[in-house]
């Protein structure tokens, strides 16, 4: 399973506010993100990271987009999505299940049937992961800010040893590390 996170260089994926239009890639960054995601055939989310991607589901919000933002639309609106939540009554986005609760051998099944790679999206779930080794591979996208707090990329209290495996940097400032997560 993999974990992707836009942070800042001091860790966090939102700040204090909220915020995290920090971290907005510009093109070049998208169409490498765009890439690296095709291979994606189920996104993992919390509640809240599903609110946040189902952006990408409004065909009014995005047509008037460059052709590298349509692109990565098409690429989220044909993978399933998997929502983990106690509090949401039903999703609205096609190719989307609503779970009440992680379970890791619902995940473990997934990846062991799956022909695709599975992503995980939100630090509070993929936190869930990381406790229970289901977490194969990061790939954080570290912006050139810092914003002093807010929360955390990658989870404070799971101890993570971590095999750099790529590294790119990015004309923005943008560096892009490729870990593999090791026992």
């Amino acid at each position: 399973m993999v974990y992707t996170a836009l942070m800042s260089v001091d860790g966090y994926i939102e700040d204090r506010s909220g915020r995290f239009d920090w971290a907005a890639p510009d093109e070049e960054v998208h169409r490498f993100v765009n890439d690296r995601e095709r291979g994606i055939g189920t996104y993992l989310y919390g509640r809240r990271m599903y609110e946040t991607m189902r952006y990408w589901q409004t065909p009014q919000a995005v047509e008037s987009q460059p052709p590298f933002i349509r692109d990565y639309a098409e690429i989220w609106r044909a993978a399933d999505k998997v929502v983990f939540s106690q509090s949401l009554d039903d999703v609205s986005t096609p190719h989307t299940t609503l779970v009440r609760d992680l379970d890791p051998s619902l995940i473990r099944g997934l990846k062991a049937t799956s022909d695709h790679d599975i992503s995980i999206g939100g630090p509070t779930l993929a936190t869930h992961a990381f406790r229970t080794g289901l977490v194969d591979q990061c790939h954080l996208f570290v912006s050139p800010v810092a914003v002093g707090g807010g929360k955390p990329a990658l989870p404070p209290d799971v101890q993570l040893n971590l095999q750099l495996v790529d590294e790119r940097r990015f004309a923005s400032g943008v560096v892009h590390l490729h870990y593999l997560v090791t026992t």
